[in-house]
């Protein structure tokens, strides 16, 4: 079985009340139910976990490298701070989505640039809560197309 980890980083706790008209009124409980209803649907192991703290984040991402488990990731701000996060990820090896709710090029500069994305296999953004289903679909994808590649041919 394919066993995806979905981790949320700082402030995606506060989701429902923190500034709803960019993040949505969704509380993470709610777009966690979503999650499970699509990683049900796909057959898949899933783990969904949330910290404010960089070092957890990036304990999880290991965990997730050595269980050959893929990572959906909203890392929040550390998208564009944490050198941390991006080793963890390229460390692992753990196949890795980026996502986010809102669009991050419409928002501030700052917010331009991502220090996670050169080391994922790639960035989904923009569609609300529905980045989350996006991003399983798209780790599941990568990680069935990598067990056929591991296969050995018959031929």
């Amino acid at each position: 079985m394919i066993n995806v980890h979905v981790l949320n980083g700082p402030n995606l706790n506060l989701l429902g009340r923190r500034e709803p008209e960019v993040y949505g009124r969704l509380t993470l409980q709610d777009i966690e139910r979503l999650v499970r209803e699509k990683a049900e649907a796909l057959g898949l192991s899933l783990t969904f976990r949330q910290s404010n703290h960089e070092g957890q984040l990036v304990d999880w991402i290991q965990e997730a490298g050595a269980q050959g488990a893929g990572v959906v990731i909203n890392a929040g701000a550390y998208t564009h701070t944490s050198i941390a996060l991006r080793d963890a990820i390229s460390g692992s090896a753990a196949p890795t989505v980026e996502i986010h709710l809102s669009n991050v090029h419409a928002r501030e500069d700052f917010r331009h640039r991502s220090l996670i994305a050169p080391v994922s296999v790639g960035v989904i953004c923009g569609f609300g809560p529905m980045s989350y289903v996006l991003g399983l679909e798209a780790i599941h994808r990568v990680m069935v197309e990598r067990a056929q590649q591991a296969k050995p041919s018959t031929h």
